[in-house]
């Protein structure tokens, strides 16, 4: 099966969690991953997602990737543009 890796910056202006396992990460501009595989079906196109990572960045320049929910960070994203208003 043939994979793709999507990538985008998500930007969080207060403090937040994702899950309560990595516990509260800094505001900042953060880079997600997001790795699919395709479903090689006949008819369509289709990709089935494997993974989804955020790079979170340690106070000491070191950089640690975070296994997230798509949905945990959607939702994290929306509280923190809640509490930004």
């Amino acid at each position: 099966m043939t994979t793709r890796m999507t990538s985008k910056t998500v930007i969080f202006s207060q403090p937040f969690v994702v899950n309560e396992r990595d516990g509260e990460q800094l505001p900042g501009i953060y880079t997600v991953e997001t790795e699919e595989e395709s479903l090689d079906l006949v008819s369509i196109s289709a990709y089935r997602r494997i993974s989804t990572v955020m790079h979170c960045y340690t106070s000491n320049g070191a950089t640690r990737y975070m296994d997230v929910d798509p949905n945990a960070l959607a939702a994290a994203l929306a509280r923190d543009v809640r509490t930004a208003n």
